[in-house]
């Protein structure tokens, strides 16, 4: 019975190894499954990965090395072209001319320089002219160096200067050659009573001297040389065309005398407040007129130096007040310009008297301090008189500029008369301050000759 049981066995064998066998291929198969499911997964990450990084770089900006790399290998390349077309250029030039590559080069280079050269002076000089206007814009005038080098200036002038203000010098010429306006006047001579009628009838075209584009003129007329006799007209405000029809008559002038006189008409711009300027002045010498008959003439006006001619005294500004009610009339002596010099050392020593007068008689004086050494003094001092307004217009108020000497007698520079008798701009300032009762009214006056004036108090007698 053993070997039965042996074949059994035998044949009960392979029933379970194969049994045994099957999961364990169940097993190697699951294992590579799994295997090519890591594979698939591991790529996949790999991709992912490259995709991440190839996004980041394409974000990411570029390094300094690589941005400064990238233009130094292209401006190395260009530069490379430029040297290989120059090489280019100069063997064809040089196969053309027949010289050697090297005389091309230096007949460039030489060409640059010179190009170069020209530009750089161009530059240069225009520069300079630019420093040299902003200089004259912006720099202050030092008056010392002018004059330490004004002689060198007009030895050796700068011709570039000259061409640079050729216009400014064209214009000054122009304004020099201004045109100063015309005066239409009138004469008539009378035999049977030796007198000269003067009708000044009218101006046009005269320069305007004010802010506003016009002028105030006024015309004196007068007789050289003596000067003795000043007449003049009314003030026309603001016109550049006034019709005056004004007639002056020169009494006791005989006809021998007239022939060695000349008649003098200066047109004058009023100023309240300064000193009047003097438009131009007509000369009628009269013994190149016919006095027979009456003539009547338009002349241009001719600028001149000074009033008429005639030597300068100097001017005085004062101011003039009166209150009716209280009788009172206030002199405030201001100061005075320009005197005429009395002292050997060019100077003088200047005081002011003020006076009231009527008919001739002096009534009450009094001065000012003096002033030592000078033609421009000041004073500032102010003076009070007692007048009733019924002899207000009666009386006149003299004032005489005098140089002190206390060797010899003073002697007086010049005199302003005011008053109702008075004439023009004395007259004028009269009537301003009745017109403007408790208001003081200041202005300049040009001193006359004392003798003119003395003979002007002996009239008014």
């Amino acid at each position: 019975m053993p070997p039965n049981t042996n074949t059994n066995t035998e044949e009960q064998l392979p029933e379970e190894s194969t049994q045994s066998l099957e999961p364990a291929d169940q097993k190697v198969e699951e294992t590579t499954q799994r295997e090519v499911f890591r594979e698939l997964a591991q790529k996949q990450a790999e991709q992912q990965q490259a995709e991440s990084q190839k996004m980041f770089t394409t974000l990411t900006p570029k390094t300094t090395t690589e941005a400064e790399e990238e233009p130094t290998t292209t401006t190395a390349s260009t530069i490379q072209k430029i040297g290989h077309a120059g090489e280019v250029v100069t063997e064809v030039i040089a196969e053309k001319t027949g010289l050697p590559t090297w005389g091309v080069v230096a007949i460039i280079i030489l060409v640059f320089l010179v190009v170069f050269g020209i530009l750089f002076f161009c530059v240069r000089r225009f520069l300079k002219k630019r420093r040299t206007k902003d200089g004259k814009g912006k720099k202050g005038v030092d008056m010392k160096s002018v004059q330490l080098l004004g002689s060198a200036y007009k030895e050796k002038p700068d011709m570039e200067e000259l061409t640079e203000n050729a216009e400014e010098g064209d214009e000054e010429d122009k304004q020099s050659e201004q045109k100063l306006g015309r005066l239409n006047f009138k004469l008539e001579y009378d035999f049977n009573s030796n007198s000269l009628a003067v009708t000044v009838i009218q101006a046009e075209e005269l320069p305007a001297l004010d802010m506003g584009g016009t002028s105030d003129p006024y015309v004196k007329v007068y007789l050289l040389p003596d000067k003795k006799k000043k007449f003049e007209t009314k003030v026309h405000r603001k016109t550049l065309n006034p019709v005056f029809n004004e007639t002056f008559t020169f009494k006791s002038l005989p006809y021998a005398d007239a022939m060695n006189k000349t008649l003098v008409f200066a047109i004058f711009d009023f100023d309240r407040f300064s000193k009047h300027d003097q438009i131009g002045e007509v000369k009628v010498p009269l013994c190149t007129i016919d006095l027979a008959q009456t003539i009547e003439e338009w002349r241009d006006l001719v600028s001149v130096e000074g009033e008429g001619g005639q030597e300068k005294l100097g001017d005085i500004c004062f101011s003039l007040r009166y209150v009716p009610t209280a009788g009172k009339l206030t002199v405030v002596i201001l100061e005075a310009k320009n005197l005429k010099k009395m002292d050997v050392g060019g100077l003088s020593d200047p005081y002011v008297k003020i006076a009231i007068m009527q008919n001739g008689k002096r009534l009450k004086k009094k001065k000012t301090s003096i002033k030592k050494c000078t033609l421009n003094p000041y004073y500032n001092e102010s003076f009070s008189f007692e007048v009733p307004f019924e002899q207000i217009q009666k009386i006149c108020l003299v004032v005489t500029v005098v140089d002190y000497d206390r060797i010899g007698t003073s002697e007086p520079i010049g005199r302003c008369i005011l008053g109702c008798m008075a004439t023009g701009t004395e007259l004028r300032h009269w009537s301003d301050m009745l017109a403007s009762p408790r208001r003081p009214i200041a202005q300049w006056h040009t001193l006359k000759d004392p003798e003119e004036t003395d003979e002007i108090l002996k009239n008014m007698k």
